[in-house]
């Protein structure tokens, strides 16, 4: 499959949003509805108006397959160095397995070093050990403790 890698359109929104809902995880904490909550779509526009973020997303022939966020951010850590975070990993239910997680996140990398990013990190929710092992393929290593506290 053919993937070409662009920023997401508002266009795109549903489809997104609609694959974001489509897990176990996903279906407790999305509202996948038409109309979608105005929340997405202030979210959106946020995320496309900031220079340092961009919805990266897989597109096969028109039709969004994957989609990620990826958010560059600045830090005074390592001498000043810039960070890229990934979140929101997705691929469509129905092209799963054929490699479009990895293109995604090879682009969503090569991203980042073109922004001289001194590391790409991510968090996977700890039910998802197929994620889990995903990142580790790919070289990421599980170096910090992670911790969230929902308001």
């Amino acid at each position: 499959m053919k993937l070409d890698f662009r920023t997401a359109r508002r266009g795109d929104l549903a489809r997104l949003v609609g694959m974001l809902a489509d897990d176990r995880l996903g279906a407790e904490r999305e509202r996948f509805e038409d109309p979608l909550p105005s929340g997405y779509i202030d979210a959106f526009k946020a995320i496309d108006a900031d220079k340092n973020q961009e919805l990266l997303v897989a597109d096969s022939d028109g039709l969004v397959v994957g989609f990620l966020q990826l958010s560059f951010l600045p830090h005074l850590t390592h001498q000043g160095a810039w960070r890229a975070q990934i979140e929101g990993v997705r691929v469509a239910s129905e092209a799963r397995g054929g490699g479009i997680g990895r293109e995604l996140m090879q682009e969503a990398i090569r991203r980042a070093r073109e922004r001289n990013c001194r590391m790409v990190q991510l968090t996977s929710n700890k039910s998802r050990s197929r994620a889990v092992a995903f990142y580790g393929s790919l070289g990421f290593e599980a170096t910090h403790e992670g911790f969230k506290l929902d308001l």
